[in-house]
């Protein structure tokens, strides 16, 4: 979830909270006590230079592990971390290699009850799910853009709308990642696209690889195509037939940009 401008779908959503069983943000509270849940991943952000922290409501992460659909009452936290840095502005790194955590920037919550969601219409619902944002001290922030949430997290209905749940179910992949090194290859690596700009000729495949310790998913920006979540070492391949630019991007990390260029 980002902060950006407040959008219509945002206002109707917060003008129909005064109404018992309405959709919006303010139906979650605050997860103060986030630190007794499961910290079930950690993520550090190369693009935006942020260190994060995902934390589940043991019955989610019991349920996720049993491979049963995650319970009602739910609640997924991610905290956001401004990663500590040097001089030059890079990211500091601890032994392990991981971000060293600065100060808190932002709480973001999924939390899941049995009806919620009824309100929205179908193009936008995450079934029961909703979405809110906090800045450190708890406070909501109600100028969050809460309809990016449900249009990032809609295409993933297959694994109920959690992008995290292969991590939330401990079969995130680990270890390193034998990378390919083709003419038509792509690494995915440090929230960055590697080579960022590629030429192919018609009818040749790009094939992409995840080197990440975080899922990406490549989404084409013209035709809206997707490809599967990637998690670590797996890998995406297409043909390009017809000459022309293709960009794409990340479906969930949609800074991440690149370009294929059919010649």
């Amino acid at each position: 979830m980002k902060r950006r401008v407040i959008t219509p779908l945002v206002v109707t959503a917060l003008a129909l909270l005064a109404a018992p069983g309405s959709a919006g943000p303010e139906k979650i509270a605050f997860p103060a006590g986030y630190k007794s849940h499961v910290l079930y991943a950690t993520v550090d952000r190369y693009d935006i230079k942020q260190h994060r922290e995902l934390y589940g409501t043991p019955e989610a992460v019991q349920a996720a592990k049993a491979g049963r659909p995650i319970p009602s009452g739910s609640v997924l936290t991610l905290v956001q971390y401004k990663a500590q840095v040097d001089a030059q502005g890079t990211p500091v790194k601890d032994a392990s290699g991981r971000f060293v955590k600065g100060d808190v920037i932002a709480l973001t919550v999924m939390e899941k009850r049995a009806g919620w969601g009824a309100e929205y219409p179908a193009d936008l619902r995450n079934g029961d799910w909703e979405y809110a944002a906090f800045s450190p001290d708890g406070k909501l922030n109600e100028k969050a853009n809460y309809k990016a949430c449900f249009q990032c997290h809609k295409p993933h209905e297959k694994q109920d709308f959690v992008i995290s749940l292969a991590s939330l179910a401990g079969k995130f992949p680990t270890g390193a990642v034998a990378t390919k090194t083709g003419a038509n290859d792509v690494t995915v690596a440090g929230f960055a696209f590697g080579p960022k700009a590629l030429t192919v000729g018609p009818g040749q495949s790009v094939t992409w690889t995840n080197a990440d310790n975080s899922p990406h998913q490549i989404a084409l920006a013209k035709s809206q195509e997707r490809s599967p979540v990637l998690l670590k070492g797996q890998s995406h391949s297409r043909a390009f037939a017809a000459p022309g630019v293709y960009d794409y991007m990340c479906g969930l990390h949609p800074s991440m940009k690149g370009s294929i260029e059919v010649k």
